[in-house]
């Protein structure tokens, strides 16, 4: 899941508490471009839901939130589907490769392309989403994490701050700029770049991730907190 549908059933609140909550389901991937040595764990989290200190709690809330999510939706039939599906699909367009690119691709693809419904469906939720980056303590999220992660950095706050400003999300709303993003992604994490025959089958992907959007979001056995496209 991405950074949009990881924080959008806690945006429904305004309070101080819940916009920290919101702005840390982000935590885990901004510790993964801080430091991928650095990780906010669950069980590093989980002593400190009943802490005293508000930002802790919402801190320790948030980086539970990203977890839990990960392990329901990754889990999901829906995922697991169309995870396959895109594996197949960007092998036949990725001559030779038939190792962990694709399945890479098409996995963080899906979780672009549900935050990118909610941005062209419903911008507001993602207007809602950047607006709390001005409003949350970002020095008293530093210390709650470093404390939750038992491995401190002091580059948290300027991370915080460089995502709201670059706004990228929006960018996965068009393919040409999706495609930009997929391939910042790649550089990261030492893949090579994807060619354009790819960008050019993205506008399916796009499709069939909108077609699956309600299934994909659904909790198991619960009424799903995510709101539905208009």
């Amino acid at each position: 899941m991405n950074f949009l549908c990881h924080a959008l059933p806690i945006l429904t609140s305004s309070s101080l508490e819940s916009a920290v909550e919101a702005v840390c389901t982000g935590i885990p991937d901004f510790l993964s471009v801080i430091d991928r040595k650095i990780r906010a764990r669950a069980r590093g989290a989980e002593p400190y839901l009943q802490s005293d200190d508000p930002i802790m709690r919402a801190v320790a809330r948030g980086i539970m939130t990203h977890v839990d999510d990960d392990r329901w939706f990754h889990g999901g039939e829906t995922f697991a589907r169309l995870n396959l599906e895109f594996a197949v699909a960007l092998r036949d367009r990725l001559p030779g490769d038939s190792g962990f690119r694709p399945s890479f691709v098409g996995h963080i693809l899906i979780e672009m392309l549900l935050d990118a419904n909610y941005i062209i469906h419903q911008p507001s939720w993602a207007e809602r989403y950047y607006d709390l980056f001005d409003v949350v303590p970002k020095e008293q999220i530093q210390v709650c994490v470093n404390r939750i992660s038992g491995k401190p950095t002091d580059r948290i706050p300027a991370t915080l701050q460089r995502f709201a400003d670059a706004r990228f999300l929006y960018d996965y709303a068009e393919d040409e700029s999706l495609l930009m993003r997929l391939n910042q992604v790649m550089a990261r994490v030492g893949l090579a770049a994807l060619p354009d025959e790819v960008g050019r089958w993205l506008p399916q992907a796009r499709e069939e991730v909108l077609r699956n959007h309600e299934r994909l979001l659904s909790y198991p056995g619960q009424s799903t907190p995510y709101p539905p496209l208009e």
